[in-house]
């Protein structure tokens, strides 16, 4: 389903940080673009 598109990772810091998400799609034969952690206060 993601394999050769294009992803961009907005991960949460109280929830699933942005790293932790990219290992997984990283599996699908997507390409990781960008990654982060926010945290929303």
């Amino acid at each position: 389903m993601l394999e050769n598109k294009k992803v961009a990772i907005l991960g949460d810091r109280d929830g699933v940080p942005g790293p932790a998400i990219e290992e997984c799609i990283e599996t699908t034969g997507a390409e990781v673009v960008f990654t982060t952690t926010e945290c929303f206060v």
